[in-house]
C-alpha cells in the first residue's frame, strides 16, 4: 500500500514561523515592559509627592518666611534659625565624618588588602627568627583587625537611626560631655547637654558607612598601574597613595559626601536626643549650644502644634524648604565633583 507523504504548504509554515517569531518577541519584550512600569511607578509616585509638596507650600514661600522666627506658638513668623542650624549640622557633620571615612577606607584599602589569613598564620608559625615570626604574627593581627572593621562597618550601616541617637545621648552627650565638664568646668553644666558639636558627631557617626563604602570602591577603581608606576619611580606608599591615589579617587570620595549629604540632613531621630530644641530665641553661636532643625521642626508642626489645620501652610513651606535645602546643598557637590573630574581629564 503506497502512502503518500504529507507536504505542508508554504503559506502555513510562513504563518508558523512568523507566530514563533511574534511569540520570542513577546518573551523579551514582557519582561522590559515589568522594569519600565516598575521604573515609572516609582518616578510617578516621586513626582506626586514632590508635587504634593510644592502645590501646598509654594505659596507660603516668602522673605519673611525665610528670614524671621517662629512665633505665636508655632503657629506664625518664618523658619530663620532651623535652616542655620541644618546648615551648620551638615556643615559640622561633614567635617567629621569625610576625613575619619576616607582615612579608614585608605587604611583597608592600601595597607591591609584582603590577604588570605591561614596563609598568613601558617607563615608566621614557621617563621625561625623571632623576629620574623613577630611579624608575621603582626600582620595576622592586622587582618583580624581589619576584618573587624569591615565588619562593624557593614552591621553600622543596617542599625536604626533612633538607636544612633541613644547611643548618642548616652555616649556623646553624657560620658564625653560629663567628662570635660568635671574636668575643665568644675562640674557646671556646660558639655554634658545637647548641643549641635554631639548631635554632629551622631550624624556623622551615622552616615559613615556610606562614606567608607564608596571611598573604598572608588578607591579599588583606581588602576593598579598607577600604583606600580610611582613606586617604581622611587615614591614611597604614601607618597603614592596622596599624590597618585587620593586624586584619581576624589570623584568617588566626592559622591560618598554627597550621599552623606543627603542622609544627615534628613535625620530626626539622631538629634531628637543630641542637641535639637523645640524653639529657640537665638541662633547656635557655639558648639555647645542647642539648636533649632528643619527636620525635627517638621515633626513638631506635624505632631505638637496646638492648632494643626492653622500650622498646615507652615508645615508644608518648611518641607519645601528642607527638600530644596538639601538638593542645593547636593548641587554643591556635584558642582565641585564635575569640576574636579574637569581637572583630571585636562591633567591626564
Amino acid at each position: 500500500m503506497n502512502v503518500t507523504p504529507r507536504v505542508e504548504s508554504p503559506s502555513a509554515s510562513l504563518i508558523a514561523s512568523r507566530w514563533e517569531i511574534f511569540w520570542e518577541r513577546f518573551r523579551e519584550q514582557v519582561p522590559i515592559g515589568l522594569l519600565a512600569l516598575a521604573s515609572s511607578l516609582i518616578v510617578a509616585m516621586l513626582g506626586i509627592i514632590l508635587g504634593n509638596i510644592a502645590w501646598n507650600g509654594i505659596g507660603q514661600l516668602s522673605w519673611e518666611f525665610l528670614t524671621t522666627a517662629p512665633r505665636a506658638g508655632m503657629t506664625e513668623g518664618g523658619i530663620f534659625p532651623a535652616i542655620f542650624g541644618t546648615v551648620a549640622l551638615v556643615i559640622l557633620m561633614t567635617i567629621a565624618a569625610v576625613p575619619i571615612g576616607v582615612a579608614t577606607a585608605v587604611y583597608l584599602r592600601e595597607f591591609v588588602p584582603g590577604s588570605n589569613l591561614a596563609y598568613a598564620w601558617a607563615r608566621a608559625r614557621a617563621a625561625r627568627r623571632w623576629r620574623e615570626r613577630l611579624i608575621g604574627f603582626g600582620h595576622v593581627v592586622e587582618i583580624l583587625f581589619a576584618r573587624a572593621t569591615r565588619a562593624a562597618v557593614n552591621n553600622l550601616a543596617g542599625v536604626p537611626s533612633i538607636v544612633f541617637g541613644l547611643f548618642g545621648l548616652g555616649f556623646f552627650v553624657q560620658f564625653i560631655g560629663g567628662s570635660i565638664d568635671r574636668l575643665f568646668y568644675g562640674g557646671e553644666l556646660t558639655y554634658g547637654q545637647p548641643a549641635i558639636l554631639w548631635a554632629a558627631l551622631t550624624l556623622a557617626l551615622l552616615t559613615l558607612p556610606v562614606v567608607i563604602v564608596s571611598t573604598d570602591e572608588a578607591l579599588r577603581a583606581v588602576p593598579r598601574e598607577l600604583r606600580e608606576a610611582s613606586l617604581a619611580l622611587g615614591a614611597t606608599r604614601w607618597q603614592t597613595i596622596w599624590h597618585i591615589v587620593l586624586p584619581e579617587a576624589l570623584p568617588g570620595i566626592l559622591t560618598g559626601a554627597i550621599l552623606a549629604v543627603s542622609r544627615g540632613a534628613g535625620e530626626v531621630a539622631p538629634v531628637l536626643f543630641t542637641g535639637a530644641a523645640y524653639f529657640l530665641p537665638y541662633l547656635p553661636s557655639r558648639l555647645n549650644d542647642q539648636f533649632m532643625e528643619l527636620g525635627y521642626h517638621v515633626f513638631i508642626l506635624s505632631t505638637q502644634s496646638p492648632d494643626v489645620e492653622k500650622t498646615k501652610p507652615l508645615l508644608y513651606g518648611t518641607v519645601l524648604v528642607l527638600l530644596a535645602l538639601t538638593f542645593a546643598l547636593n548641587a554643591v557637590g556635584v558642582l565641585i565633583r564635575a569640576r574636579v573630574r574637569r581637572q583630571l581629564r585636562a591633567r591626564s
